[in-house]
C-alpha cells in the first residue's frame, strides 16, 4: 500500500468524510474501509484506494459504475466498456494475471477473481505491500454483493447499495411461465470437443429471465463437455453463439454438426459478447435484448 505521512493520511481522511456527508454518506464509524472478500480474508484500507487495477470485465463495469471508474490505473485486454475503460492501460489478459505488469501501475488496491492463480497472484502483490481483494462472481446473484463491498471500499457506499439493489431486484423477478412453445437454446461455447453452458452459469439465469429454456438446465455446473449426438437429441431451437459479429462459427460447416437439426437450418442467436459476455451492471440490457432477439427470430 502507498504509505503516507500523518498529516496527509488525517488529511486525506477528513477529506473523504467532507465528501462523504456531501453526498448523505457516512464514512464507517472507525474510520477504515474493510470488508470480508470471497477468499475468507479480512480487507480493510485505511482510506479509499486512489490507484486500483481491475482484473475482470465485470468488476471494471461495477467500478465506473458506483462512480470509481476516474481511480482505474490498470484493467484487463478484454475490459471494454464503458468506452471510457478503453482508456486506462491494459496490464494483459488479467487470468492468471501478469504480477510484473500489475505491480508496474503502483495500485494501492488490485480487484481479482477467485480463482487458483489468482490467489496466488494475490499473495505475490501482498508481498509486494499492495493490497488486494478476491471476488466470486459467476451468477447473478453475485453482482450484488460484489458492488457493496466495491462501494463500500472505494467510498462509494450509497452508489454500490444502489447498483445491488437493482441487480438484486433482477434476480429477484419471475420469468414467462413456461408453455409448450416456449424456445429452447443452447449455449455453445467451444465445438472440439463441444463445451455447452450449465445450469451453474449466468447466462443460463439470463435465458430463464428472458423467457427461453437452456436445454442443458439440468447440468448443475457452469459448462460441460457433451456430444454433438447428445446435443442433437436436445433438440434446441437455437444455437446461442457469443459473438460480435454475425459470422457462422466454423462448426457450422463440418458434416458432424448437420445431424444438429438448428446447426443444419442455420437457427443461430448471435450475442454481443460485449453484452453477454459477463455477468454485470447491463444484465437487464442483456435480458431485454435476448428476449428481443428470440421474438424476432425465423
Amino acid at each position: 500500500m502507498r504509505r503516507w505521512t500523518v498529516r496527509a493520511h488525517l488529511a486525506g481522511l477528513l477529506a473523504l468524510a467532507a465528501a462523504a456527508c456531501a453526498r448523505g454518506e457516512r464514512a464507517p464509524s472507525d474510520g477504515r474501509f474493510a470488508v470480508g472478500d470471497d477468499a475468507g480474508r479480512r480487507v480493510s484500507l485505511a482510506a479509499p484506494p486512489r490507484r486500483i487495477v481491475s482484473l475482470l470485465p465485470s468488476f471494471t463495469e461495477i467500478l465506473f459504475a458506483v462512480g470509481a471508474g476516474d481511480r482505474l490505473v490498470g484493467r484487463t485486454a478484454w475490459c471494454d466498456y464503458p468506452p471510457a475503460a478503453l482508456a486506462v492501460p491494459s496490464v494483459g489478459d488479467g487470468m492468471p494475471p501478469n504480477v510484473e505488469a500489475v505491480a508496474a501501475r503502483r495500485p494501492d488496491l488490485v480487484v481479482l477473481y477467485r480463482s487458483g492463480p489468482n490467489v496466488t497472484a494475490a499473495a505475490q502483490l501482498e508481498r509486494l505491500g499492495i493490497r488486494t481483494v478476491l471476488f466470486d462472481l459467476n451468477r447473478l446473484e453475485d453482482l450484488g454483493p460484489v458492488a457493496r463491498r466495491l462501494g463500500v471500499l472505494t467510498g462509494r457506499r450509497a452508489a454500490g447499495d444502489s447498483l445491488a439493489r437493482a441487480m438484486d431486484s433482477l434476480v429477484s423477478q419471475s420469468p414467462e411461465s413456461p408453455t409448450p412453445g416456449t424456445k429452447s437454446l443452447v449455449f455453445i461455447v467451444w465445438d472440439n470437443p463441444p463445451i455447452v453452458i450449465g445450469a451453474g452459469s449466468y447466462l443460463d439465469q439470463l435465458a430463464w429471465l428472458a423467457g427461453a429454456r437452456n436445454v442443458f438446465h439440468d447440468i448443475g455446473t457452469p459448462s460441460a463437455q457433451v456430444s454433438i449426438e447428445t446435443i442433437a437429441a436436445r433438440k434446441p431451437d437455437f444455437i446461442a453463439v457469443l459473438s460480435d459479429t454475425a459470422a457462422r462459427p466454423r462448426y457450422a460447416d463440418r458434416p458432424e454438426w448437420r445431424v444438429v437439426a438448428a446447426v443444419r437450418k442455420g437457427r443461430f442467436l448471435f450475442l454481443p459478447g460485449r453484452l453477454f459476455g459477463r455477468p454485470g451492471p447491463r444484465a437487464g440490457e442483456a435480458v431485454r435484448e435476448l428476449r428481443r432477439r428470440l421474438e424476432t427470430a425465423p
